[in-house]
């Protein structure tokens, strides 16, 4: 995706994966301008235990629904740049706590006709710049920081996470064909639920 994005730049040959790539950038986009604009409104009154019960429960629901009624027909090579800003709209959705952003980008997913793997796979692709950009900023911040920094530690736990990160979304794209998103939505649920008692 990288090489062919960099050829649509150079060569203006706009390939399967070019394409995939300028949709990942595109539906990067809303949750920036949304981070930066709502940064300190969601800080300041959006992070109460309720809240997150709250949206742990309703997207949990809107999950198990969105893989009930989607057609799952299509894959993510076939998204339109509707369907991208649709998708990048939700992810925008999961700065508000207990909004689990690869659970509503599966969820727009679903609901435009992904397939769940193809759902799995975008939502996947858009966790790339939504963790490495935000990572970026905070190497910087340790750059600057005064306190000495270990930074091999830093860099093994990039490594080690980078690793296990590829090996469970292997597994889990073999599995969600098989299971569905139910067993999502049910943890969801149940967490959601005692998260309420605990709010109350």
């Amino acid at each position: 995706m990288a090489r062919d994005w960099a050829r649509s730049i150079t060569h203006r040959e706009l390939t399967p994966d070019a394409k995939l790539a300028w949709a990942v950038g595109f539906a990067t986009i809303p949750v920036g301008l949304c981070g930066l604009i709502f940064k300190d409104f969601i800080e300041d009154h959006l992070r109460s235990t309720m809240v997150i019960a709250l949206t742990t429960i309703v997207f949990g629901i809107m999950l198990g629904w969105s893989d009930k009624v989607g057609k799952r027909r299509r894959d993510e090579y076939s998204l339109t740049w509707k369907d991208v800003l649709i998708i990048g709209a939700a992810q925008a959705l999961a700065l508000v706590p207990g909004t689990s952003r690869s659970g509503i980008t599966m969820t727009a997913a679903l609901l435009l006709g992904l397939t769940r793997q193809g759902a799995a796979r975008f939502s996947f692709l858009l966790s790339i710049p939504a963790i490495f950009l935000p990572g970026m900023l905070l190497t910087k911040d340790l750059v600057e920081a005064e306190q000495a920094v270990d930074w091999m530690a830093l860099v093994l736990g990039a490594v080690l996470s980078g690793i296990s990160a590829y090996l469970c979304i292997h597994f889990f794209l073999k599995l969600l064909e098989r299971i569905g998103m139910m067993p999502f939505v049910i943890y969801r649920l149940v967490l959601g639920a005692v998260l309420l008692m605990i709010a109350t």
